[in-house]
């Protein structure tokens, strides 16, 4: 065991049972470092220049639809594309200072999509409260998805 209370097995460092932590825990944790926006703030920060991000799965986004002007990335390439330094990065991520407010289905995964997009120096991304679900259900525009079609 090192000093910290973390054990490495294998290569990996296995973190103390006194420190684990369950997923409500760790959201709560990881919002606590941000504010988070509702579905209006989202479009005017949309309006004043932030990029919205869609990280749904395709299935999701074929039956629900998809928001006018969005980035879509999913969740598995947000980092590569997201990150203004990365050699795969989309043509959006400009710069560390870009605002981006990221999206899922319902507020959950998006949560600890910032984290980790904080962590590359991203320091001005948030999430929606309620993802999609909450935009659509509060009558702000959306496309229809492949599955309407």
């Amino acid at each position: 065991m090192s000093g910290d209370g973390a054990e490495r097995v294998g290569g990996a460092e296995r973190v103390a049972a006194s420190e684990r932590v369950g997923i409500d825990e760790l959201l709560e944790r990881v919002r606590a470092g941000y504010n988070r926006v509702g579905p209006q703030e989202a479009a005017a920060a949309a309006t004043d220049g932030a990029l919205l991000v869609d990280i749904r799965y395709a299935a999701l986004r074929d039956r629900d639809g998809l928001i006018p002007g969005a980035l879509v990335v999913e969740r598995n390439e947000l980092e590569w594309r997201l990150d203004p330094l990365g050699s795969h990065r989309a043509a959006e991520a400009v710069s560390h200072d870009l605002p981006v407010v990221v999206i899922c289905n319902e507020g959950y995964a998006s949560s600890l999509a910032v984290a980790s997009l904080r962590q590359l120096g991203l320091h001005r991304t948030t999430d929606l409260i309620g993802g999609f679900q909450a935009w659509r259900a509060a009558g702000l525009p959306v496309t229809p998805g492949a599955a309407d079609g």
